[in-house]
C-alpha cells in the first residue's frame, strides 16, 4: 500500500488548449511532471506508485494527449480506479476549449496538430482528437475550458484548485461571466442574474463593474438582487456539504449577465464574501474581466 501523502495528476486535453502550461504550473507547485506520457509507461508508473517504489516523490504529474494513439487510451480509467483504490489521491483535469479558437491558436502559431496530415485538416484532426480523448474526458474530476482564459488565468486556476488543494477537500470556485460570450463549459450550477436591474443602462456605471462602489451602492439596495443573493448562499450552504460528503473534489458555480461585468461580478464577490466568512474556503474567478 502506498503512502497516503501520494498524490497523481492527469493532465490531458485538446492540442492547443494549454496543457503545458497547467504542467509548469504544477511544476512550480513542487510536483515532479513527465509530458506525452505514453500510457503503456503509465500503467508502470501507477504500479510504482501502488508499491510506494517510484522514486519521483510524493507528488506526481503526468501528461497525456492524442500522442498516446490506439486502444490504450480506454485502459486509463480502469488504472485511475485501482489508484483510488489504494488510497492514492488520483485527480485528471482536462483542458477543453472551442474548435475556433484552437484552429485561430494554431493559425497564429503555426504548429502543427498531431492527428493532420494530407486526409486530415485541422477542423477534422480536432474532431478526431476529442473522440480518442474521450476516456479521459469522461474520467476527468475538473474540465477548465480555455477559450477565454489567459495563461495567468489558467496558471491561477490550477494553482488554486489543484496544487493547493489538500487531500480529501473540495474545491469550490464561484466564477462570474457574460452570456453573450456562452456558457462556462466546466461549470456545475449555473445562476441567470439578468433579470436585475443592470447598471449597463446608468451612464455613470456603465465602465465600471460590480466590484467597484458606485455600483455595489447601485445594487445592493435592491429588493430583487438581495433575494437572488439570499437564496443562491442558501442553496449553496445546503448542499455544499452533501457534495464534500459524496466525496467530489471539485465544485464550480457560475453567475452570469449579460456582459459578465457588473451584477454577475457583484454577487460573485458578495455571495464569496459570505461563504468565507462562513468558514468556507472558495476560490473566485471573473471570466470576462480575465
Amino acid at each position: 500500500m502506498a503512502d497516503n501523502n501520494s498524490r497523481l495528476i492527469v493532465v490531458s486535453g485538446l492540442s492547443g488548449s494549454g496543457k503545458s502550461i497547467a504542467l509548469n504550473a504544477l511544476e512550480d507547485a513542487g510536483f515532479y511532471c513527465m509530458d506525452n506520457l505514453p500510457v503503456s509507461l503509465f500503467e508502470t508508473l501507477a504500479k510504482q506508485i501502488c508499491d510506494n517504489s517510484s522514486e519521483t516523490g510524493n507528488l506526481t504529474a503526468v501528461g497525456i494527449d492524442a500522442r498516446s494513439q490506439g486502444l490504450a487510451m480506454v485502459k486509463i480509467p480502469k488504472m485511475i480506479k485501482k489508484l483510488k483504490e489504494h488510497d492514492i489521491d488520483t485527480e485528471v483535469i482536462f483542458l477543453d476549449a472551442d474548435d475556433d479558437i484552437l484552429v485561430k491558436r494554431f493559425s497564429e502559431t503555426r504548429r502543427r496538430h498531431p492527428l493532420t496530415g494530407d486526409e486530415h485538416p485541422l477542423n477534422t484532426a480536432i474532431e478526431m482528437e476529442r473522440q480518442l480523448l474521450e476516456p479521459l474526458s469522461s474520467t476527468a474530476d475538473i474540465t477548465i475550458d480555455t477559450s477565454h482564459t489567459s495563461v495567468h488565468d489558467l496558471r491561477y486556476r490550477v494553482g488554486e484548485h489543484i496544487a493547493d488543494r489538500a487531500k480529501g477537500d473540495m474545491a469550490i470556485l464561484i466564477t462570474s461571466f457574460g452570456f453573450k460570450r456562452g456558457l462556462p463549459r466546466n461549470a456545475d450550477f449555473v445562476f441567470d442574474a439578468r433579470c436585475l436591474p443592470n447598471p449597463h443602462w446608468e451612464p455613470g456605471l456603465r465602465a465600471l463593474t460590480g466590484k467597484d462602489q458606485p455600483v455595489i451602492d447601485f445594487l445592493r439596495p435592491d429588493l430583487k438582487v438581495q433575494a437572488m443573493k439570499s437564496q443562491i448562499i442558501d442553496f449553496l450552504e445546503k448542499w455544499i456539504p452533501c457534495f464534500e460528503a459524496e466525496g467530489r473534489t471539485y465544485l464550480t458555480i457560475a453567475i452570469g449577465c449579460t456582459g459578465g461585468q457588473h451584477r454577475s461580478v457583484f454577487l460573485t464577490e458578495q455571495i464569496t464574501q459570505h461563504l468565507e466568512e462562513q468558514g468556507i474556503k472558495v476560490n473566485k474567478a471573473h471570466r470576462e474581466m480575465s
